[in-house]
């Protein structure tokens, strides 16, 4: 007797490297713990630095007699470095989950070996990982209105909106540039550039040349902490056809971007040092820098690149406090 043959149509394989593996999901929900790991919090050093140091660079080149105290009390200086410093944080995290929402519904955390992520690993609903993420984007669009009411700076909003949507197409969207190598520009630029020189122009309606060596510096310092994140996922993301810039020149070069990146603030920190004395206290970041440097050029294990990643992030946090203090209290 012959065989019924299965008319069934097979279920299409895709095409994407990154959604032909059935994705490993869990059934247990996001808890409290989980949302606060989807924010990402060692990565909120990048909010912070800038802020720092543009309001550090700001006293400096204000021109304004006084102490530190009697700058910040003045023309809503206080106010507004506290409102940048919300954006920063808030476009921080919001794209972090950006992030965790777009890699997730793509299919790329599929091949993740860290941390899970809230889409990735099915804890929490896409659609509730993208609100939270548009919330914060939200958040970060409210403070920055308060400051253009505040300053009466108009044309800021177009800046403000231009954040929102570089940080959207990070890796969102049909072509996101943080797949096509892009990502470490969009952190120079955002992260570095006009965070620092955006709040010094606030406070000062001027751009300095103290203000451009500190937004470099910390421009690079994100650059630093994503090339090590992305070392760590390079085998991960050639998978899942992610094709970030350590991906695409790879691990050898990838690792020589990263030391240029972490080391070459310090290149900048000599401009400061010449000028003010005391801002060279900054170089005791190097304590975090230099093993941040050397686990990161030499390790291959996950686990010791994340190492990695949190002493570049902290190195960051530790050179901009300091010098954004020692910029402060000059006589």
């Amino acid at each position: 007797m012959a065989r019924k043959r299965n008319t069934t149509p097979a279920k299409r394989r895709s095409g994407n490297p990154a959604k032909a593996a059935a994705p490993q999901r869990t059934k247990r929900r996001a808890t409290a713990r989980d949302w606060i790991g989807g924010a990402r919090l060692r990565t909120l050093t990048l909010g912070v630095v800038p802020v720092v140091l543009g309001t550090g660079v700001a006293f400096v080149d204000s021109g304004e007699p006084g102490d530190f105290g009697a700058y910040l009390a003045k023309d809503h200086h206080l106010v507004v470095a506290l409102l940048a410093l919300a954006v920063a944080l808030f476009l921080q995290i919001g794209v972090n989950y950006s992030n965790d929402y777009s890699d997730g519904v793509r299919g790329t955390d599929e091949f993740r070996v860290g941390p899970a992520r809230l889409t990735g690993a099915g804890l929490a609903k896409p659609r509730t990982v993208l609100t939270v993420a548009l919330t914060f984007f939200g958040l970060a669009a409210v403070a920055g209105l308060v400051i253009v009411v505040l300053t009466g700076l108009w044309w800021l909003l177009l800046v403000g909106a231009a954040a929102i949507v570089a940080a959207w197409f990070y890796t969102g969207g049909k072509r996101p540039y943080g797949y096509n190598a892009l990502g470490e520009v969009f952190v120079f630029v955002f992260f570095g550039l006009v965070a620092v020189l955006g709040t010094e122009f606030v406070q000062i309606r001027a751009v300095t040349t103290s203000g451009w060596a500190a937004s470099v510096a910390a421009g690079l310092f994100a650059c630093s902490v994503l090339m090590v994140n992305n070392i760590r996922d390079i085998d991960e993301d050639q998978q899942a056809g992610k094709r970030t810039l350590a991906v695409v020149v790879g691990r050898p070069v990838a690792r020589v971007l990263f030391a240029l990146f972490l080391l070459l603030p310090y290149v900048a920190l000599l401009w400061f040092t010449l000028l003010y004395f005391r801002t060279g206290f900054a170089y005791f970041s190097l304590l975090l820098a230099l093993p941040a440097l050397a686990i990161g050029v030499s390790s291959r294990k996950p686990r010791e690149l994340i190492t990695a990643l949190q002493l570049s992030s902290f190195a960051s946090l530790a050179y901009g406090v300091v010098l954004g203090v020692t910029l402060a209290v000059q006589p």
